[in-house]
């Protein structure tokens, strides 16, 4: 074969093939920017759009924390990309957000991604808008009232200490934390929100089976818009049918109690309250709508506080000052509150370098990355035009990670909450739990059920990670890829 041919050959198997592919990238990168308005005169916001159709969804789902850390360094606190089917606008920042979380309704609106809106179900409180948000948000407010989270207080220790004895139990062995993490937070969730009894602790196939519904249908909140079999929105919506079918089975045996009139314990359950608000209006009992609600509240409070508890394991048993100085403060107050040690909102809330402790947990690992908006109209942010229609996601991971008044980020330091930042400046540099309207209904219990949680680790147990620091990933909250493995012994000390 002469060099013509072999030319001619070359141009057609790796030259041609990758003109048309980059010609492929430019054309839609001119497709996603031409949705810009044309009637502002503000340039869109620095960055790239990724790949035909797929955008950056694979790199962020794959990369994560790293592809966003990228797009930071490379754009700075705006940039523009394309993410689940849409093309978006990232921000972080307190400044930034602030104007994202204060426009609510005029700016911007809720918008979650197709595939959080297919499998958590238009009747859930995430994808409500208006009038209908906030009176489905003014009843549920009341499960998580101080009163109510009062009654829940013993019912979160119990099921703590439950578990905590079964760690102890497995000596040398030890056991997983992971996954046993995960059954003690469905098992709480379980029992406040839904006010059904899980079983024995420990549970048995059919807790398992519904365990990991919960954990299927949360790894596939985010995925890309494709129902078809063994994609991730597909076995996302198959979990979700699962759930669902065990919770219409609750929702009528309540129902059933509540119309004989039988005592359903002193505190009102999410579910029950939903159920009774129904009843008062007059309406008909949506058994679509009312799984859909009780499966979402149970994901977004189980799922958030599953990993900070597990952060907790890793980070504390390598600060021995902080664990002193907790173990201190919680001898002091529990003793002086109670003869018998028993937990109550009232000790819980004097707890403060606890709440330190919590608080620097949230900074380093929220319990959720950030929000979904969509703009409703073209408007200015920081010198850029952000197009009606395009998507607007508010970071609190990177918000958390470019806040000025956070010194040596990276340290685990819990003395950094004692001395109040100026409300000015820190209202939207730490928000763990969002802000605005639209913040998170169960950050007190999420609250109250970490401190449970670390008061009687640090009463009752000394640990070891027998792998020591593990590698993390995140699908869609960060988890240890060992799963964590730990061996747990009785508390030493002087509590």
């Amino acid at each position: 074969m002469g060099l013509p041919a072999l030319l001619a050959s070359a141009l057609c198997t790796f030259v041609l093939p990758l003109l048309l592919f980059l010609a492929a990238l430019k054309l839609w990168d001119l497709y996603c920017v031409s949705s810009r308005d044309r009637g502002c005169a503000l340039p869109l916001p620095p960055g790239t759009m990724g790949f035909p159709f797929f955008g950056e969804t694979l790199q962020m789902v794959l990369q994560r924390r790293k592809f966003l850390q990228m797009k930071r360094r490379k754009y700075g606190f705006i940039y523009k990309t394309h993410l689940f089917g849409r093309p978006t606008v990232r921000v972080m920042g307190a400044d930034n957000v602030r104007r994202i979380l204060l426009g609510e309704h005029r700016l911007v609106s809720v918008h979650w991604p197709e595939s959080v809106r297919t499998i958590l179900g238009a009747g859930c409180l995430s994808n409500l808008h208006d009038s209908s948000h906030k009176q489905r948000k003014k009843v549920i407010m009341q499960a998580f009232s101080r009163e109510a989270l009062q009654c829940y207080v013993p019912v979160i220790a119990e099921e703590v200490s439950s578990c905590l004895e079964q760690w102890l139990s497995c000596g040398e062995r030890g056991l997983l934390v992971y996954p046993e993490v995960k059954r003690l937070m469905f098992r709480i969730a379980m029992r406040i929100l839904l006010g059904c009894e899980p079983g024995p602790a420990g549970g048995g196939e059919d807790e398992q089976q519904l365990v990991e519904a919960f954990e299927e249908m949360t790894r596939n909140l985010f995925s890309l818009p494709i129902d078809v079999p063994f994609s991730g929105l597909y076995r996302g919506v198959k979990a979700r049918n699962l759930i669902h079918a065990r919770i219409e089975e609750n929702i009528r045996a309540k129902i059933r109690r509540l119309q004989a009139a039988e005592p359903d314990g002193g505190c009102k359950d999410a579910l029950q309250l939903l159920i009774e608000h129904s009843w008062e209006r007059g309406e008909r009992l949506d058994m679509q709508n009312n799984p859909q609600q009780s499966s979402s509240l149970v994901a977004m409070k189980l799922q958030p506080v599953q990993p900070l508890t597990d952060h907790l394991l890793r980070t504390l048993p390598t600060r021995p000052p902080e664990s002193s100085r907790r173990a201190e403060e919680q001898d002091g107050l529990l003793c002086k509150s109670n003869q018998d040690n028993k937990l109550d909102m009232e000790t819980l809330e004097q707890l403060k370098y606890i709440g330190c402790v919590i608080k620097e947990t949230l900074r380093l690992n929220p319990p959720v990355p950030g929000g979904f908006r969509v703009a409703l109209k073209t408007f200015e942010l920081n010198g850029y035009q952000i197009p009606k229609g395009w998507n607007v996601i508010y970071s609190i991971c990177d918000t958390h990670d470019v806040a000025d008044i956070f010194t040596n980020k990276e340290e685990f330091n819990p003395d950094r909450f004692l001395v109040p930042h100026p409300e000015a400046v820190s209202r939207f540099s730490f928000i763990p739990f969002g802000g605005g309207l639209r913040s998170c209904v169960g950050k007190e219990f999420a609250k109250i059920l970490l401190k449970i949680f670390t008061v009687e680790l640090a009463r009752h147990c000394d640990w070891q990670l027998l792998n020591g620091p593990p590698t993390m990933k995140t699908s869609p909250t960060v988890y240890p890829v060992d799963n964590l493995p730990a061996r747990f012994t009785h508390f030493q000390g002087d509590i």
